[in-house]
């Protein structure tokens, strides 16, 4: 049965509607959605956030010269090891973020507007390594595009954000959602690339928002507001409990709001997919004939 606030994700959409859409389902859902998305992905979460303080702790250290000269060695493999930790956790913990995204929708689309947290877990779990290695060729071809000019990264990340939808919801290996990302924006590459640029400054400018009290502390630590600037305090702040917290609490925000493009970007799969395939007006209209026969 579906509910009053059921959004339909199989139809064509213009940027205003992606917009609001977007923003009427994770209010419509913000219960359940969230529920479900800290039971699977929530350890994966504290994980990142733990190894960004570690990060944060060590780079303070530095900063602060609190090693001895003959522990050089061993404050570059710390650093070293706290960065690969950092970077590896941050990976897991996005992709974790954005397969639970998709895989709820997926469960809500096909239950017209409820969702199943044993399919959905199940499902997360059942796709972790296809969703790993497609975010893993994804990144590598952004960054070696961006790498050449920017224009080229530009270019692929349109088409390769939503290979991440198709790998769901077109059930499609990691090649074939690699590529078929292509196909889908081919004559739309411009006004994918416009929705996905105005979602990508609203998530941006929200994010600043939310780095503000972090920024606002390490300026009172080297003693900006009071006209007695200290630079060398900056690693006393990167080191000092409090801030640590602060900076997690804003990675965190920082983190979540990321769900906001991931459910954008399924709306703009659809939104292409319907304009290419109909496939939201057949199932309509097959439907409505069964409702017909007696």
């Amino acid at each position: 049965m579906q509910n009053n606030n059921y959004v339909e994700f199989k139809k064509k959409r213009d940027l205003g509607e992606i917009l609001g859409d977007t923003f009427a389902f994770l209010r419509g859902q913000l219960k359940p959605f969230f529920n479900t998305f800290f039971k699977i992905a929530g350890p994966y979460l504290v994980v990142f956030l733990l190894c960004n303080a570690f990060y944060t702790y060590s780079v303070g250290n530095i900063i602060n010269f609190n090693l001895e000269s003959s522990d050089e060695i061993s404050s570059a493999l710390l650093i070293g090891l706290s960065a690969f930790l950092f970077i590896i956790s941050m990976g897991v913990a996005y992709a974790m973020a954005q397969s639970v995204t998709l895989h709820y929708i997926k469960s809500y689309v096909e239950n017209n507007g409820t969702t199943n947290f044993g399919q959905i877990k199940s499902e997360v779990y059942s796709t972790f390594w296809k969703f790993i290695g497609l975010a893993f060729l994804v990144g590598i071809c952004v960054l070696i595009g961006l790498m050449f000019c920017i224009i080229p990264g530009v270019y692929l990340y349109v088409p390769l954000t939503l290979s991440f939808s198709i790998l769901i919801f077109n059930k499609k290996s990691v090649g074939d959602a690699f590529s078929d990302g292509f196909s889908l924006v081919k004559d739309y590459w411009w006004i994918t690339f416009a929705t996905l640029l105005v979602v990508g400054i609203v998530v941006t400018i929200a994010g600043y928002a939310f780095s503000v009290p972090s920024a606002i502390y390490m300026y009172f630590k080297m003693g900006v507001f009071s006209a007695e600037i200290d630079p060398s305090n900056m690693g006393d702040t990167l080191i000092d409990p409090i801030g640590i917290i602060i900076n997690m609490i804003s990675i965190l925000f920082q983190y979540l709001l990321s769900i906001i493009t991931v459910v954008a970007g399924a709306l703009i799969y659809f939104d292409l997919n319907e304009r290419k395939n109909l496939t939201g007006t057949l199932e309509r209209i097959k439907s409505l004939g069964n409702t017909t026969d007696y």
